[in-house]
């Protein structure tokens, strides 16, 4: 028997929200960045890709050569689960690897009494008192890492809230797929209303106010320096 139309627009409705939920829970989701804890690698108002299926666990040798997986490697710009607020979403840089020891003095980054080469680091006014150039020694636990924003002076990471549970990171930023010049407070999150009002201007001003020379690119995300060496890890 014929299917009807409805019925045929039906389905193929709802196997194209079944694949796009696969993919967004599983593979790949678009984040926005709101403030300018990541500049000038990242920016405000930037759209990135989010690459969840790269750090995925495996569970047999053959599973590591098929599938594009690796570790979470130093210098990854990586989103996750604010450890203290696990219901919004962090974007930062990995800079200690678990079992590591971190210090930060006056700015500078030293791992395993070893003072590294930070070509990331961004250093700008701070926002008040709330900057902490300085982290006492700290013992990066196994299964956890140590993230910092590229724009040290006006970053929340873990100087202040500690290390980065491995089970709070959703994945590793991929590209910006667009990038859209904004403020701060552009990016406020509020109701219905306020949503509308945003999704308006951004109408208004998508051709004046996109920057096109950073729409579908990567190498803000990575950076241009060489892989940092701490004791023959990257």
């Amino acid at each position: 028997m014929r299917k009807s139309v409805v019925r045929e627009y039906t389905e193929s409705i709802l196997i194209a929200a079944i694949l796009a939920l696969f993919i967004r829970t599983f593979v790949f989701q678009a984040f926005k960045i709101p403030t300018g804890s990541m500049e000038d690698h990242l920016l405000v108002g930037d759209h990135i890709l989010v690459n969840k299926f790269v750090y995925g666990p495996t569970v047999t040798p053959f599973e590591d050569w098929l599938l594009p997986l690796r570790d979470i490697d130093r210098q990854d710009v990586i989103v996750f689960r604010a450890p203290q607020e696990p219901d919004k979403d962090f974007i930062k840089r990995v800079i200690g690897l678990p079992g590591e020891n971190v210090v930060v003095e006056d700015g500078s980054v030293v791992i395993d009494g070893e003072s590294i080469d930070d070509p990331y680091a961004n250093h700008k006014a701070a926002f008040g008192d709330s900057f902490r150039d300085t982290r006492e020694p700290f013992d990066v636990p196994e299964g956890e890492y140590f993230a910092m924003g590229d724009n040290r002076e006006n970053s929340r990471d873990s100087r202040y809230w500690g290390s980065v549970p491995a089970s709070h990171i959703k994945g590793k930023a991929m590209l910006v797929y667009w990038s859209y010049e904004s403020g701060d407070q552009e990016y406020v999150s509020g109701g219905i209303r306020e949503r509308l009002m945003q999704f308006g201007n951004v109408l208004l001003h998508f051709f004046t106010r996109t920057r096109w020379s950073r729409t579908v690119q990567d190498c803000w995300l990575e950076g241009r320096g060489q892989p940092v060496l701490v004791n023959g890890r990257t």
